[in-house]
């Protein structure tokens, strides 16, 4: 699955259930959009996927309405029954202000219906679109409804999305401060940013990369000395790595590793 499922919690049963696949988007909407993404799942019974989200906003073209996802900060988890699909729209983390048109953390934790942002057509788009069965094609009409109410790039959102890669990307950085210091930016600066743009906190966004390697690494099946983990990730102790993971996964990481699918 890759960086694709990255944050898809037990891949290997996730897979059993549902295909995923993705699509670049095209020049124009690339300062925007990170990828369009496809699920189609078929189940005889109902399974319920869990995701550790990522600092991105997502529109998603689904039954019965298409629906703008704010950042989850818990765990996000779909129940799947029978057949389906889906196509998302994963937009840059801060990419989505211009088009909300309101702080970005106004959306945290929500789902939106998106003709509440979007124009009245993004629902005939999400018919059109889930009539298909070629994500080429799906891509290209939701590609096509965004480059028509597409706004104006706004530079600090792409600043701000600048700064999410560098400090999701920097196994260094472990606290807010030496973020800001890294980004040089005051940490009042960058909490500011991170609401107005992000919808997530530098706080969150720094705790979730460090879940998503700590499960990352659950995944990879061989022993795994948690003490050495806690560390490399920034903890304090293999304690805390233990209660962060429950709180956000709802068991420890030793109990994921032995139950990943």
């Amino acid at each position: 699955m890759g960086d694709l499922g990255r944050g898809v919690l037990y891949p290997r049963e996730h897979e059993a259930v549902a295909a995923i696949n993705r699509k670049a988007p095209g020049p124009a909407l690339a300062p925007f959009v990170e990828f369009y993404w496809h699920v189609r799942w078929s189940t005889e019974e109902p399974y319920e996927t869990k995701v550790l989200s990522h600092p991105n906003v997502h529109l998603v073209f689904e039954e019965p309405a298409p629906l703008v996802y704010g950042v989850d900060r818990t765990l996000f988890v779909r129940r799947l029954e029978g057949q389906g699909q889906v196509l998302g729209v994963k937009f840059r983390p801060g990419a989505f202000r211009p088009l909300a048109a309101r702080p970005v953390i106004a959306l945290a934790d929500r789902r939106i219906p998106a003709a509440d942002i979007f124009s009245p057509a993004v629902e005939d788009t999400s018919r059109e679109v889930l009539g298909g069965t070629d994500i080429d094609a799906m891509a290209r009409l939701a590609e096509e409804f965004l480059l028509d109410g597409l706004p104006a790039p706004d530079p600090v959102a792409g600043q701000v999305a600048g700064m999410v890669d560098a400090i999701t990307a920097d196994p260094a950085l472990f606290r807010v401060d030496q973020a800001a210091e890294a980004l040089h930016v005051s940490v009042r600066t960058l909490q500011r940013l991170f609401a107005e743009y992000v919808g997530a906190s530098p706080k969150w966004v720094l705790r979730r990369a460090r879940l998503h390697e700590a499960a990352a690494r659950a995944e990879e099946g061989v022993h795994i000395d948690w003490a050495a983990l806690a560390d490399d990730l920034g903890y304090f102790d293999q304690s805390h790595l233990t209660r962060d993971f429950t709180g956000a996964v709802g068991v420890s990481p030793a109990r994921y590793a032995g139950l990943r699918g």
